[in-house]
């Protein structure tokens, strides 16, 4: 678990309402409240709040849900109308509270360098060509049921330290086009020893820790340049390719994966079982029973 203090725009605050995504129904709409919501209808939240389109700002990081904004561990909130977007109606509202932060998340580390609404290459191809797909964790079982969903090839870390080798080989020495890189300094050089030439290596989080590794102190400048990378910074992204990725998961009837679901008297357990590490897929916490 990564600790999000990196960034002037967020203060640190010791009364926060966790969690930032979620999924809701409208009760009441605000007098001045002129927009297609009506009452009853399930909503989901986007994380910043303000970001509507287009590239992050300083100024935009402050809407940020739970981090600066009240987060959304509550049984009522108060929510401008730009700062939901319609649930799926195909989806329960378990699967479809998972979708705000990971989801789109990856989506965007997918899409990304792709322009709203304008058809792409390799990326705008992923959801509908038979691309393959890795999967690295230091978990057999949690590899096992990644193989059960379609993964192609997975890789424990634990058990094959120099998993960037075993990434070339199972790529003929083409390494990964698009890179989902999460662990942080520890594993960024071995995302470099293993991106194929132009690829792309999406830095989404800092779960080893944020200080460069001992040993190989090669400059990100350096690696970047040996095989033409594209190494981008990802925060979650705007309201209108939430939006977009909400129309593809529609089309394709997909499903997120829910690994367990906790009551709200039991959210302080929740949050400890997350913090462990030990799931597979989204951790939810229902606040009502409807």
């Amino acid at each position: 678990m990564g600790f999000y203090n990196h960034h002037e725009s967020v203060n640190k605050s010791l009364h926060v309402v966790p969690c930032s995504d979620m999924c809701g129904t409208v009760v009441r709409l605000g007098s001045s409240v002129r927009s297609s919501w009506q009452v009853g209808d399930r909503v989901l939240s986007t994380f910043n709040q303000t970001h509507l389109t287009g590239q992050i700002t300083a100024k935009k990081m402050v809407s940020g849900l739970c981090l600066r904004l009240p987060g959304v561990l509550t049984q009522y909130r108060v929510f401008p109308a730009y700062g939901l977007v319609k649930a799926p109606v195909y989806l329960t509202d378990k699967e479809a509270c998972t979708l705000p932060i990971a989801a789109v998340t990856a989506w965007m580390s997918v899409n990304g360098m792709r322009p709203l609404g304008q058809n792409g290459g390799k990326a705008r191809r992923v959801l509908t060509k038979a691309l393959t797909v890795i999967v690295t964790s230091s978990s057999d079982a949690k590899l096992e049921r990644a193989r059960a969903l379609g993964v192609d090839h997975t890789i424990n870390y634990r058990t094959q330290s120099e998993c960037q080798n075993e990434v070339m080989r199972l790529t003929s020495d083409h390494g990964a086009d698009i890179i989902f890189e999460t662990g942080g300094a520890l594993t960024l050089k071995r995302s470099f020893d293993c991106v194929a030439f132009g690829g792309l290596i999406n830095c989404i989080g800092y779960l080893s820790c944020k200080k460069d590794a001992p040993g190989d102190r090669t400059n990100a400048n350096a690696l970047a340049l040996r095989r033409n990378v594209t190494l981008k910074g990802i925060l979650n992204e705007p309201k209108d390719r939430f939006e977009e990725m909400l129309a593809v998961y529609e089309k394709h009837g997909i499903h997120p994966v829910v690994d367990k679901v906790f009551a709200f008297e039991e959210s302080k357990e929740a949050l400890q079982y997350l913090y462990k590490g030990g799931h597979f897929g989204k951790v939810v916490i229902k606040v009502v029973d409807q």
